[in-house]
């Protein structure tokens, strides 16, 4: 096994704070969006469309991102993505109506775009053995949204809310500039620079089911992330009724393990197969969303002599514990696919990488607006988890039938190979 150089080490750790700077203010609507849903008297589905509103571009921009990274260097498009999202941050002050913060959302959502840059960037730095455990770091990055929720209601308390996105945009350009300066041009890129390959060739893959069976995996893994992420705090708020303040610093238990653990959930990936993490990190999850989706229920048992009432309710330390446990299943589930990603498609990381990534933010938004939309039709409070659970059984049944799918076809073609078929 080769030693880690001190170029990969620094395009490493350059890489992962860029894209933790990213994710905070890819998530910063969490924070701030529970601020102007009091201020606009927003229901819950308009509020959920104010959170997914980053979530969508950031999604939609995944896939080009990895494209572009494939041919110009991961390096080089998330450099320019950070610029981007910097200078549309400093505006935010000119947001005044409904339509507004949706379209400023959206602008700067494209910060969620630079995870398929940046993975595209890391992969080319690291041998096959050490692949999970480097994505597995970078992708630690999605501690970006534990910093939001440390950092963001301080932040509002002390100078704000119209101050805050200024403040997170002066310090991702900053970080933009200090990332460029510290990282190096992958030599991977430097040697396929001149090599002249057709746009046709980088999305060939796209084509295969398997690809969108991976991005089912993430779907789950990283969207059911991201939607709690940004819901957790104001579900603290109305069936708790903690302040935002410290809503947020109880999501911590949540955003920062699944964060923290995506680099061990990598190197379990690498030892121990990425398939065998993500079925255990779907049992795990499954168990504890039936116990999360229960909710406060009220029985009357009509006893002979008389009749007995029954209250049932998931206490905040028990809640917080189940998503705890969530949390860091869900880290490992994030950095197993991405292993999976380059076990099959390593000279296609930007492209599949990038399909694969915006499956998964696009499993935040579609999830985050069915939250929305289940709480305003439902009237319960965990009919969030209800969904959740429901998605992650129907993704794990349909998985299970396609990996025997796929298993039915190499023994079919190994038997031909064999001629074993043939008379």
């Amino acid at each position: 096994m080769k030693e880690v150089t001190r170029h990969q080490a620094l395009s490493l750790s350059s890489s992962t704070v860029a894209f933790a700077a990213c994710f905070a203010s890819w998530t910063l609507f969490s924070i701030l969006g529970v601020e102007i849903r009091d201020q606009l008297q927003l229901n819950y589905t308009q509020f959920a469309l104010l959170l997914v509103a980053p979530i969508l571009t950031g999604a939609l921009a995944r896939l080009p991102s990895g494209i572009l990274a494939d041919i110009y260097g991961g390096r080089r498009i998330m450099f320019l993505q950070m610029l981007l999202v910097g200078a549309a941050m400093l505006l935010y002050p000119l947001a005044t109506t409904y339509t507004h913060y949706l379209l400023y959302g959206m602008v700067i959502g494209l910060a969620g775009g630079t995870f398929a840059a940046g993975i595209t960037f890391v992969s080319a730095w690291h041998d096959r053995d050490r692949q999970g455990t480097a994505m597995g770091i970078f992708g630690a990055g999605d501690a970006g949204a534990a910093i939001t929720n440390l950092v963001a209601p301080m932040a509002v308390i002390s100078f704000g809310s119209d101050k805050v996105p200024l403040i997170y945009g002066l310090v991702m350009l900053f970080t933009a500039f200090a990332f460029l300066l510290v990282s190096s041009e992958d030599p991977l890129h430097r040697q396929q620079r001149k090599i002249d390959r057709p746009l046709k060739e980088e999305l060939r893959p796209l084509g295969e089911l398997r690809v969108w069976r991976f991005g089912l995996y993430y779907f789950f893994a990283f969207g059911g992330f991201l939607a709690l992420a940004l819901w957790l705090p104001q579900f603290y708020v109305t069936q708790y009724g903690l302040s935002l303040k410290t809503a947020s610093f109880v999501t911590l238990l949540f955003t920062v393990p699944a964060a923290i653990v995506r680099a061990l959930g990598g190197w379990f990936a690498d030892h121990f197969g990425a398939r065998t993490i993500n079925w255990m990190v779907f049992w795990v999850c499954l168990v504890c969303l039936f116990f999360l989706s229960y909710p406060p229920t009220t029985m009357t048992i009509h006893g002979i002599d008389r009749d007995l009432s029954l209250h049932i309710y998931t206490p905040i330390w028990l809640f917080t514990g189940l998503i705890f446990i969530m949390g860091v299943a869900m880290g490992f589930g994030k950095a197993s696919v991405y292993r999976l990603i380059y076990d099959y498609y390593p000279r296609h990381i930007g492209a599949v990488g990038g399909a694969v990534g915006l499956i998964g933010a696009l499993g935040g938004f579609s999830l985050l607006l069915l939250f929305g939309l289940a709480n305003d039709l439902t009237g319960i409070c965990t009919s969030c988890f209800m969904l959740l659970y429901g998605v992650l059984a129907g993704c794990m049944i349909l998985m299970h039938y396609a990996i025997k799918q796929d298993q039915f076809r190499l023994r079919l073609a190994q038997a031909e190979a064999d001629e074993f078929l043939t008379l």
